[in-house]
């Protein structure tokens, strides 16, 4: 009789478990280290409306995040101040995109977070889903060919100087 219970409770778990997986989508990497910057549009806070070809000729910085993400939060001050450093060189972008949050929450948090770079309100994925289908923070390093050189995600997150030196790497 211990036995059948035994059986029963590792039976339930497993039907639990594999219940579980199938809701957690399977991570797709669209675009990787050595692709072709994929075809976008958006349009940042500023009112600019910027283009995946804006990025031919500069170095690139792609930010996908969503504010109530704690290692984006930990992330968007870092992105800040790489932002800051390059904010005057012409040939460096950088480019926040928001995955499924809209201008209302995202404002709401630059305020609160004292945070100046321009950012693009998405309040769905189709911008994030032309690079992949889960895992933010996800930053993309963009060579002056357009040419992905570099992809971070949150396992870990970068530092400064790590992004610094990926910048750098492509000026």
């Amino acid at each position: 009789m211990l036995y059948c219970r035994c059986f029963l409770v590792l039976l339930c778990m497993f039907v639990t478990v594999s219940c579980i997986q199938d809701d957690i989508p399977e991570a797709e990497e669209r675009v990787m280290v050595g692709d072709v910057l994929p075809s976008f549009v958006v349009k940042m806070n500023t009112g600019e409306t910027v283009s995946s070809f804006q990025f031919e000729g500069k170095t690139g910085v792609i930010v996908f995040f969503n504010t109530d993400c704690p290692d984006c939060r930990k992330e968007l001050p870092v992105i800040q101040r790489l932002y800051d450093r390059y904010r005057e060189n012409d040939s460096v972008m950088i480019c926040c995109i928001s995955r499924e949050e809209g201008e209302s929450q995202v404002d709401a948090y630059w305020r609160e977070a004292g945070l100046s770079m321009p950012y693009s309100a998405q309040e769905d994925r189709s911008v994030y889903e032309l690079f992949c289908t889960v895992t933010i923070p996800r930053i993309y390093i963009v060579g002056p060919d357009l040419v992905i050189r570099a992809v971070y995600t949150d396992n870990p997150l970068p530092a400064l100087e790590e992004l610094e030196a990926a910048v750098g790497a492509c000026l």
